[in-house]
């Protein structure tokens, strides 16, 4: 059966994986450092050894075995992504068929509930109240699945509505504090308000697109969280008056009235805000780098996440990153937690700012580095991130709910499409991928 489960994935995935898929397990001093007496730990991560992301877990593998000299050994492997976001995912696949996946691995955050519902990876060893209080909350609850944590993070991530200081300042707009941030009504007045102001200079009063892809899910779904609607239920098997709600209608909606008013382009334009012809924008937590960099001349500003006019004041804002796991087929969960944890924390977070730039996932990260304290919009993203945090959909079938939703917000926004019927086709779809696990 195993040698059938061999040949089955060779055929699916058609790589040369078959013969790497095999897990290392070396004796000591076959590999430069691992000693008799270590317990040896292997990790696979997702990126280029030659990155800076890739050099920064290079090191951190180093630090652990520094600290942890006669009691584990680590030993990484690069198993970089292709261009169509394969190749890593394609080596884990194959290995949960034919066997030899390693002790730790990287999961992306959104697909930990996939990767824990189909035996890829497992619960860690129980962390202390203390050590998970290190971590912020958007964290815990992206690695935690049936109140069980599995996975942590090293990074985190989010979203900015990033906005021209010198456009608002001079229509006498004032931006609200965090905790009061702008509701839909008010925020679609203001974009009236800026409207002739910004075709004046031939653009718009806010620089949004509905790209293809994971995007419009991690910077969208928040105007359906902040409505207090969520995409799938909670135990991730019911899309059916979730994904299809009132909130999530109330959203779609939103956005084609911003289409249908021109308040945005239909078509995206390059560097429309970075060429000061738009008040306004959404984009990654990257964006406020590339103004300082390349755009010196743009006064800009962080502004809440605007919110449904029902929010309560719950979590609505998007996050989530890569985070670190134990496999399903590691037998020292003990050791491997302990990996994970460091591999997690915040010497590593440290370390993945200065090398690569992404947000870190501790509280001790942030607070030790400089820019977070001083710096107002880095400041104002890490206080959206700790405060108002919100995880994608966990769900198994997290990718058909991530493509449902950019299809339907891209048939609704720009197309003009129905949006309830829209929703209710696309829970069919859902639906369809969610029958293996609903299925008694």
């Amino acid at each position: 059966m195993r040698k059938r489960l061999l040949i089955l994935a060779g055929v699916l995935l058609a790589t040369g994986c078959l013969a790497g898929c095999q897990q290392k397990d070396p004796e000591p001093g076959e590999v430069a450092g691992y000693d008799e007496g270590e317990e040896y730990l292997s990790i696979w991560v997702h990126s280029i050894e030659d990155t800076e992301e890739g050099q920064a877990y290079r090191e951190s593998v180093e630090s652990f075995n520094e600290a942890y000299d006669g009691q584990y050994f680590a030993d990484i492997e690069f198993v970089p992504r292709n261009d169509s976001g394969g190749g890593y995912s394609d080596k884990v696949n194959a290995s949960v068929m034919a066997g030899g996946l390693p002790d730790v691995l990287t999961v992306d955050g959104p697909n930990i509930s996939a990767y824990a519902a189909n035996g890829i990876i497992q619960p860690l060893a129980e962390l202390t109240e203390e050590e998970r209080n290190e971590y912020l909350p958007s964290i815990i609850e992206q690695g935690t699945v049936d109140d069980e944590l599995y996975a942590l993070g090293v990074m985190e991530s989010s979203v900015g509505l990033y906005y021209n200081k010198d456009i608002l300042e001079g229509a006498g707009i004032e931006v609200p504090e965090a905790d009061d941030p702008w509701t839909w009504s008010e925020f679609m007045d203001i974009l009236e308000e800026l409207k002739p102001l910004m075709d004046e200079k031939d653009g718009y009063p806010l620089d949004m697109t509905f790209p293809v892809g994971e995007t419009s899910i991690y910077y969208f779904a928040p105007f359906v969280w902040s409505g207090g609607g969520e995409l799938i239920s909670e135990d991730g098997l019911t899309a059916d008056g979730y994904f299809n709600s009132e909130q999530t209608l109330e959203a779609m909606q939103y956005f084609r009235s911003i289409v249908e008013n021109g308040y945005m382009s239909e078509a995206p334009i390059d560097h429309l805000f970075e060429s000061g012809r738009a008040a306004f924008k959404f984009d990654g937590a990257w964006e406020v780098n590339t103004v300082y960099t390349s755009y010196p001349d743009i006064d800009l500003g962080v502004a809440p996440y605007v919110v449904n006019d029902n929010w309560d004041g719950g979590t609505y804002t998007p996050t989530g990153s890569w985070a670190f796991a134990a496999s399903s087929e590691t037998e020292n969960i003990e050791g491997a937690t302990e990996f994970v944890k460091w591999m997690s924390g915040v010497e590593s977070g440290i370390r993945i700012w200065e090398m690569a730039k992404s947000f870190p996932s501790t509280y001790g990260a942030f607070e030790n580095i400089d820019v977070f304290q001083t710096d107002e919009n880095y400041n104002a993203l890490y206080k959206q991130l700790s405060t108002y945090g919100h995880p994608r959909p966990k769900t198994p079938v997290y990718p058909q709910v991530s493509t449902s939703f950019q299809e339907v917000l891209e048939s609704v926004a720009l197309g003009g499409k129905d949006a309830s019927s829209e929703l209710d086709k696309a829970v069919e779809r859902i639906n369809a991928k969610l029958e293996r696990y609903t299925r008694e």
